[in-house]
């Protein structure tokens, strides 16, 4: 009697993690870029996070009671959406915008294939791009310190030199969440030290778009870096490739996702149409997240 064996459903192994622990986990890893954006680019940016957001979880909430289903508002995935959508538009997007690419996230690209879980894509990066392609003047007017001007990769392509350490503090043009590099790597390390996100994806990511730029963009260490600390790379690599939903969840598939991210993004940006490439690399790596892991 003393080896009796007890049964008992599954889960057999439980944790104190929930969805809504790690949202949160999230959110408080976004707020340094957050701050960085309202710092730098003023009440524009902070009405453009605050828009974005209340029309995710709005959205998702109207749509949960027009389907009678049970309401997720409170497992924070909406919040987290709203966010990093915000954090990848200008500061100078119109309130509809920002309430439209919500929407769009939320409704098309995460609720109609099931909610959380069961979305193919980035729910903010699908909306960020379909905004690109619907409005890409509007998307691509940046204002920093009251005056317009090009990102510091646009001026790249043009053969102007750029200043590295200005894009690695932020005080650069550009979407309001993405300049500030460092307050990025800040959120990143909070997550690693968290265990929210493992270091696989973005290190492959990032060494193989390093590999790749100094292979076909000359070997310019300068060069390199005013890659890295550009446009989208470090929000995309810490924050939306790894993405629980759409990332890989075995070890070698998250490193051939990670290369499969820095090769796209190296084409798109040394060799494409457009300065950057980090939205569509992703979005499309995601597309291939079934035949990686297979």
């Amino acid at each position: 009697m003393e080896n009796k064996l007890h049964i008992s459903a599954s889960p057999h192994i439980r944790s104190n993690v929930s969805t809504k622990s790690m949202m949160l986990d999230v959110i408080l890893a976004l707020v340094p870029a957050a701050i960085a954006a309202v710092i730098l680019f003023g009440i524009p940016a902070l009405l453009v996070i605050l828009v974005c957001v209340v029309s995710a979880v709005a959205g998702e909430a109207i749509f949960n009671i027009a389907v009678k289903k049970e309401q997720t508002i409170g497992d924070l995935s909406a919040v987290v959406t709203g966010l990093l959508l915000a954090l990848n538009m200008p500061s100078t997007a119109p309130w509809w915008m920002s309430v439209l690419g919500s929407v769009f996230a939320i409704l098309v690209v995460k609720q109609v294939f099931g909610g959380l879980g069961q979305n193919f894509m980035n729910p903010a990066l699908g909306a960020r791009c379909f905004l690109l392609i619907s409005f890409t003047g509007r998307m691509t007017t940046f204002v920093y310190d009251g005056v317009s001007g090009a990102t510091p990769l646009a001026l790249m392509r043009a053969g102007e030199s750029v200043n590295v350490m200005d894009m690695f503090l932020g005080n650069i043009a550009g979407t309001i969440g993405e300049t500030s590099v460092v307050a990025i790597l800040i959120g990143a390390i909070f997550l690693l030290a968290k265990g929210i996100i493992e270091i696989r994806i973005p290190a492959a990511y990032i060494i193989t778009f390093s590999v790749f730029v100094l292979v076909f963009g000359g070997f310019d260490v300068t060069y390199l870096a005013a890659h890295l600390c550009g446009g989208g790379l470090m929000l995309g690599a810490w924050f939306m490739a790894t993405d629980y939903v759409t990332c890989p969840i075995t070890p070698n598939g998250k490193l051939l996702f990670g290369v499969c991210l820095g090769i796209l993004t190296g084409l798109f940006r040394l060799f494409g149409g457009s300065a950057e490439g980090v939205s569509y690399a992703i979005i499309i790596s995601n597309l291939l997240v079934p035949l990686i892991e297979k």
